[in-house]
């Protein structure tokens, strides 16, 4: 047999291995197993957790070594035996066949439960130098342990001769792989299950910030490890803790410290009860309140579960064992007596312990002074664990998050050094948005489109331009007519006084054109105002450049008519002949004709079209006129630049002619009001936003235009509505009496007049 081969060649290497090194091989220590025995044709055997030590600290430096009970191992022994019992009595399920058991108490410690198992191998109760094993184990299989570490450790163990081992209790995931423990069985889901269970139960209640503690073995670490991987895509751990075997101040200090530290509400614990006992003092101890507990099924309805603890554990979520009621199982426990049978000897043990008594025909020494009967009440052996309510009255919900959800219109941006779960909620910029809770990234709106204040919906974005409706708009509609009407108005003053000296001695003809240039210098600006269109947009500048060029063009020809009559050195010279009338209005066509051209060309080439400007002002769509050709733009505003500065230089050169009816100056005055205006209008064109930049234009349209109109004609108008006794030829020849070229007024009529 195979096992037996395993066993005499693990005796034979033993052996051999001592006589090498020449020592002694001494037991280190003995156990007394305390177990229940039944005799059968086929013998089950069982290791349960019964009496076990609590250690804690009684005094500095000093250990108080204290027996306890676990009532759920001493349940499940006390289970089998009457299963056990159940199937020997239906004749049905094993005929001529009977179930005998030997069950062992583990004291919950490792070595007791190795030798445990040791013995129910060999069926003896020490170690065994007969290298013959000439009978089969006592048992064909073995329930057990309670566990993971000790099922891992003595299922290897019986993994060497093929036994089988059935847990009731090891939920360690390590234990289903085949291939290191082909012989181990179990009647409980592994942690894989639970720990899916419980991350459920955090994403169903919103929870991503916990703490999770584990027991210092098998079970504690690994059901760590399984939680932290599953929970990883859920939310983070604020902190991992390991709960200490034994009562070690310092290691349970460390744990409560992370617990008080920690912001999660939230505290997963992994552990039997027994071990979260020294937890739980500690926790009363500094009055820790306001946490949510979730439990293991490994103390979920263990013995913490108590009313004296409902104010700290109050509120516990539990994951529990799927279980039924057993009928008669109740009534079997409550049946329980001692048997002096040394076989049996787990109850005496038990009741001892339990009732805080000794009975007189047990040699075993204890502090106990009370005797036991043996009749003593064991109505709390089979209500020790009803599946009590840890649920509070009118309960509320938690929050256990690291930091709160982000809103829509805002995005998460991590903190250096903490875990993704722990993060600022940043605004969305200008112009992006997040439609979502937590979102990790804002998205940009597309290009007609802009954020709303909250930052969580795409708007369209406002279309501005300059109106007739607005304000402004308004202001400068109102402007350009009072510009309009004054110049028309002192056009009608001319007509009506075209007979006195003041008028002809001003060249009313070209006063005539010059009031009208004015009046659609004025009227060109409204094409500025409203909602560009195509027709709108090419009519602006073109007008614009059109009556500015006529305008300019009368002024250019009046300085030149009054240079050329003023510089005749001779009375009746005829120079100014042959710049008469018709040559007067032929060149102010001519000059005309030339802009003319030039808007024809940039017309036809690359005409102005309305677009939308959203480079200036993200948040609104400026509605604008692309001009189309830069060159075609630059020669209209070149062209009248290059005519206002000869009209400049030329009246200045002239200023000094006599001033009764010298145009001169106040043409000079005008053109130094047009220059400045349209220099200051470049810095104050680039810099203004929106539609404030066509404001500008405007007004630097409507400032010069005004210049020129106040500066050219103010004083005639002084003179002719003012002043009529000053409107004559002796008038303003008397003026010119000892001005030596006074000849120079005959010219420069006679250039009227022609």
């Amino acid at each position: 047999m195979k096992y037996i081969l395993c066993v005499v060649l693990i005796l034979e290497l033993s052996a051999s291995v001592a006589a090498l090194i020449k020592m002694t091989c001494k037991i280190l220590e003995t156990f007394d197993l305390h177990g229940l025995y039944k005799k059968g044709d086929i013998m089950l055997g069982g290791i349960f957790p019964n009496l076990y030590f609590i250690i804690s600290d009684f005094l500095l430096n000093v250990y108080l070594f204290v027996l306890s009970l676990d009532f759920s191992g001493f349940q499940s022994a006390q289970t089998m035996a009457y299963a056990i019992d159940e199937i020997n009595r239906n004749v049905s399920l094993l005929p001529n066949i009977t179930l005998g058991y030997r069950l062992f108490d583990n004291c919950i410690r490792m070595p007791i439960g190795l030798r445990a198992a040791a013995v129910l191998i060999n069926g003896q109760d020490s170690i065994v130098y007969d290298y013959s094993c000439s009978q089969a184990p006592p048992i064909v299989a073995l329930v057990g342990d309670a566990g993971s570490a000790p099922s891992i450790a003595i299922s290897r163990i019986l993994s060497l001769f093929g036994m089988p081992m059935v847990s009731y209790f090891s939920t360690c995931p390590c234990l289903s792989n085949k291939v290191e423990f082909p012989s181990f069985f179990r009647t409980i889901p592994s942690d894989d299950f639970q720990v899916k269970a419980m991350v459920e139960i955090i994403k169903h209640f919103g929870w991503t910030w916990v703490g999770v503690i584990g027991s210092d073995d098998e079970y504690g670490h690994t059901a760590l490890k399984t939680f932290s991987d599953v929970f990883q895509n859920v939310g983070c751990l604020s902190f991992t803790e390991i709960i200490p075997k034994s009562n070690d101040k310092l290691k349970i200090s460390r744990i409560i410290s992370s617990i008080k530290q920690s912001t999660a509400k939230v505290i997963i614990i992994f552990a039997v009860s027994r071990d979260i006992s020294f937890l739980l003092n500690e926790i009363i101890l500094q009055n820790i309140t306001g946490k949510q507990w979730i439990a293991s099924e490994a103390w979920s309805l263990g013995s913490l579960a108590r009313e004296e603890n409902f104010y700290w554990l109050g509120g516990t979520i539990g994951i529990a064992i799927r279980r039924k009621d057993i009928p008669n199982l109740e009534n079997f426990l409550l049946q329980v007596r001692p048997d002096f049978d040394p076989a049996n000897n787990l109850v005496i043990r038990f009741w001892e312990t339990m009732f805080e008594c000794k009975f007189p025909e047990n040699s075993s020494t204890f502090l106990n002074s009370k005797t036991c009967t043996g009749s003593e009440d064991l109505k709390s052996l089979s209500t020790a664990y009803t599946d009590t309510s840890q649920l509070r009255s009118a309960y509320n919900v938690p929050q256990s998050i690291c930091s709160k959800s982000c809103q829509p219109g805002t995005r998460k941006a991590s903190r250096k050094g903490e875990p993704v779960c722990c993060f600022d909620c940043v605004p969305c910029a200008e112009g992006e948005i997040s439609t979502v809770f937590d979102s990790s990234e804002c998205f940009r709106c597309p290009s007609d489109f802009w954020s709303n204040p909250e930052r969580n919906k795409c708007v369209e974005k406002e279309l501005e331009f300059l109106s007739f409706e607005d304000s402004m708009g308004i202001a400068l509609t109102s402007l350009a007519a009072l510009g309009m009407c004054v110049s028309v108005s002192v056009l009608a003053v001319f007509i009506h006084f075209r007979e006195t000296a003041v008028v002809k001695a001003n060249n009313s003809e070209l006063s005539y054109f010059l009031l009208v240039s004015l009046a659609l210098c004025f009227l060109c600006s409204l094409f500025f105002i409203g909602e560009p269109s195509h027709v709108t947009c090419r009519l602006r500048h073109v007008a614009f450049g059109i009556s500015f060029v006529l305008c300019i063009s009368c002024l250019l020809v009046k300085t030149v008519v009054v240079i050329i009559a003023f510089k005749a050195t001779l009375p009746g010279n005829n120079r100014i002949k042959w710049f008469g009338a018709v040559q007067q209005r032929g060149t102010v066509f001519f000059f005309t004709s030339v802009e003319t051209l030039i808007c024809i060309l940039w017309l036809v080439i690359a005409p102005p079209v309305p677009a939308k400007n959203t480079n200036n002002e993200h948040s609104k769509i400026i509605l604008e006129c692309y001009v189309g050709s830069i060159t075609g733009f630059s020669c209209v505003l070149g062209y009248i630049f290059f005519l206002a500065c000869i009209c400049f230089i030329l009246a200045f050169l002239s200023r000094n002619l006599p001033d009764s009816f010298n145009e001169a100056k106040f043409i000079t005055f005008s053109m130094l009001i047009f220059l400045a205006v349209w220099i200051a209008f470049i810095p104050a064109y680039v810099s203004s936003p929106g539609k404030y930049t066509i404001a500008v234009e405007i007004f630097a349209i409507l400032a010069s235009s005004f210049g020129l109109l106040t500066a050219i004609f103010t004083p005639k108008c002084y003179i002719i509505l003012l002043k009529p006794e000053l409107n004559n030829k002796r008038s303003l020849m008397g003026r010119l009496i000892n001005n030596k070229n006074s000849g120079g007024l005959e010219h420069y009529n006679m250039g009227h007049q022609n």
